[in-house]
């Protein structure tokens, strides 16, 4: 296993009217965060919050290319990002301990907080598909090349985990610093992370470690 230090690129907010920050999604021009009763959209090059659809946003944010998915209060809403309405919606399997939420491949990836899992589901049913073992509790999800990374914030500490989705093993961690947690977790498609910083009220970006090996991982 490789462990790293996080290298903290840059902070945002905290944000007016936002008590928290939970699941962070990127659709490869804005970055998305829940605040509770709302979706905002952040500029990262401006740093300018450019977008807010009113919903309800307490856990994972996820994007399949055209729309947003939601967790609520055990619920993934799926959301037209373009009029803000929620065109369907499914239970997840972890209930209201639901946190991270990602989208890979087809698949909806849910992280099932205190239970230390993450679970594929098919975003169309909510249909389990696989369950996914973690050592710590799981907060954001995210894939990126083939690799399956999750955030953590247990006993007043928090990490990124790069995990081998076949076994669960952990395979790099990223320690971030001392008071720095993990709730939303999401890639760029290249070598940073957007984090959400939980009540701080704060996103970051994390430079992933080029240490990583990029991993030719079938997801389906």
């Amino acid at each position: 296993m490789n462990t790293f230090q996080a290298h903290i690129v840059r902070e945002y907010g905290p944000f007016p009217g936002a008590e928290a920050i939970h699941g962070v999604s990127y659709d490869g021009r804005l970055v998305w965060f829940a605040t509770g009763e709302k979706l905002q959209a952040l500029d990262p090059a401006s740093g300018e919050v450019v977008r807010t659809i009113d919903v309800a946003a307490r856990a994972g944010t996820a994007y399949d290319g055209r729309h947003l998915f939601q967790l609520a209060d055990g619920r993934i809403n799926k959301i037209d990002p373009g009029t803000g309405g929620v065109i369907a919606t499914i239970a997840s399997p972890a209930g209201e301990d639901s946190s991270g939420l990602a989208w890979a491949e087809g698949s909806l990836w849910v992280g099932h907080y205190k239970a230390r899992r993450i679970l594929q589901l098919d975003p169309e049913t909510g249909t389990l598909l696989r369950v996914i073992a973690a050592e710590r509790f799981v907060t954001g999800v995210t894939w990126v090349d083939g690799q399956l990374w999750h955030g953590t914030w247990e006993d007043g500490a928090s990490d990124l985990r790069r995990l081998d989705p076949a076994s669960g093993e952990v395979q790099e961690v990223v320690g971030m610093p001392s008071g720095t947690g993990v709730s939303g977790l999401e890639s760029d498609g290249a070598d940073l992370f957007f984090c959400g910083g939980g009540e701080s009220g704060k996103l970051r970006t994390v430079r992933r470690p080029r240490g990583a090996a990029r991993a030719d991982v079938n997801r389906s």
